[in-house]
């Protein structure tokens, strides 16, 4: 990884560009700083999780104010969420997504602040926290991820995770938004769920409670955690600062768009 991660090359720039909303144009106040450096400097916290009002001066961010307002008008408009769908479809026409098969599982993370969606974490009630609950393909490309409290069990995110997959276009015919099995721990295990998920014409592929684990299972969903390692990796997703669920998700699919532009960089390099 680059010593300076938060820079933003000009064919991301050139991606997520036309994405941005504008700036009114007769806003109040000095000269906007420009889009590319808002984004550097949103990215700057999520790589390092500091205080918004921390971002130093020097790097040409502007205040933390201004890159926090940007992250807002961003996340309302979609763009984070628009940008992960195109990125996912430029992985997906190169061939590198492995549609065969998607692995579910949650990851609880600490709650500094409190507000909507945590809750006392079932290892330690005195302590609020959250959950990121991942779905991801057989190579661990993240799909979706949803943010709720630390309490929440995780088989009741399971239909919400495959319907929240975007459709991905960059093949020939529809854009495709299922895989073709679902593999998941005993923490999924629901007679109701897998007939849901046989109606979207999926094969569940779920560990039983009481039952020995599905042999070899483990093998096949290993990519979870590497997945939410890389996600943990941007620090300030492994701790929740943000009072507001949206904001959270906002550095949630900036750094799943992150990592499958990584993806995407690697495979034409």
């Amino acid at each position: 990884m680059s010593t300076r991660p938060w820079i933003v090359d000009d064919d991301l720039r050139a991606l997520i560009g036309p994405l941005l909303p504008p700036w009114p144009e007769k806003s109040p106040g000095p000269q906007p700083v420009p889009d590319r450096l808002c984004l550097q400097g949103i990215l700057y916290v999520l790589y390092n999780d500091i205080a918004w009002q921390l971002l130093p001066p020097e790097l040409g961010f502007g205040s933390g104010q201004t890159c926090w307002r940007r992250l807002d008008c961003g996340q309302q408009a979609g763009v984070f969420d628009q940008l992960h769908r195109l990125l996912l479809a430029e992985l997906n026409a190169a061939g590198n997504l492995d549609w065969s098969r998607a692995c579910v599982d949650g990851s609880r993370i600490r709650a500094k602040k409190r507000g909507a969606d945590t809750g006392p974490s079932p290892v330690d009630r005195r302590k609020t926290g959250s959950k990121h609950h991942l779905i991801c393909d057989g190579r661990g490309t993240p799909l979706k991820v949803i943010t709720t409290a630390a309490n929440v069990n995780d088989v009741t995110q399971t239909l919400a995770l495959i319907d929240g997959i975007p459709p991905v276009a960059g093949q020939p015919g529809r854009p495709r938004h299922c895989p073709a099995s679902l593999l998941g721990d005993k923490g999924y295990d629901s007679n109701p769920n897998r007939e849901e998920v046989r109606k979207r014409r999926i094969l569940p592929v779920i560990s039983r409670k009481g039952a020995p684990n599905i042999r070899g299972l483990g093998k096949l969903r290993y990519v979870e955690e590497q997945t939410f390692a890389l996600l943990h990796q941007f620090k300030r997703l492994a701790v929740r600062w943000e009072r507001r669920t949206e904001l959270h998700d906002a550095f949630v699919s900036l750094a799943c768009s992150l990592i499958c532009w990584r993806r995407h960089k690697k495979a034409r390099s």
